[in-house]
């Protein structure tokens, strides 16, 4: 597993161990970050269910601003820590350790780019995308990663879906949230 372009392109990032941990592969990595390329340069990013921390690495090294890991694993809490020092980006990072649905339902922040990749088959993607969809800035996006059995993830009012991508066993749906500003024009 590494970091596939940008300021970090190339460094090897560790994952935790364990069966519950699922790294996204670098295909499906760079497809999903293709698709949203023109959205990262000054983005604030939350990285949910975050594992290893590499898809809001692989956002900070193509120039995401800022970026929040949230996990309730203490394992996946000290690998992103590691991978955040080995790419250089902890200046630009905060990890929280705690439960995705305790923070996203209570966190006050906003943000441009939320990624959400919770452990398949628990239905994880419907259950959270609400509270996610509420903590989206005006124009930003989500992007959902789940098992490509499950059927798309119910989009709630106010975002559209743009694309899903299917990649053998996984889909990856693209949801955003229209600009209010460009809409009123």
């Amino acid at each position: 597993m590494r970091v596939i372009t940008g300021s970090a392109r190339g460094r090897r990032l560790s994952a935790p161990e364990g069966l519950d941990v699922r790294p996204t592969t670098d295909k499906v990595k760079e497809a999903v970050f293709s698709a949203v390329q023109f959205e990262l340069e000054g983005a604030a990013v939350l990285d949910l269910f975050a594992g290893s921390g590499q898809l809001g690495i692989e956002a900070l090294s193509r120039g995401a601003e800022r970026a929040v890991f949230v996990d309730s694993s203490q394992r996946a809490v000290r690998c992103i820590n590691e991978n955040l020092r080995n790419t250089g980006f902890v200046r630009q990072s905060e990890v929280v350790s705690r439960d995705s649905y305790d923070y996203i339902k209570h966190t006050r922040s906003q943000f441009d780019i939320i990624i959400l990749d919770p452990p398949y088959r628990h239905s994880h993607i419907d259950n959270v995308l609400p509270f996610a969809a509420a903590k989206l800035r005006d124009g930003g996006t989500i992007i959902c990663e789940y098992e490509a059995e499950a059927d798309e993830p119910a989009v709630p009012e106010g975002l559209t879906l743009r694309k899903t991508y299917h990649y053998g066993k996984i889909k990856v749906s693209i949801l955003d949230r229209p600009d209010t500003e460009e809409a009123e024009e």
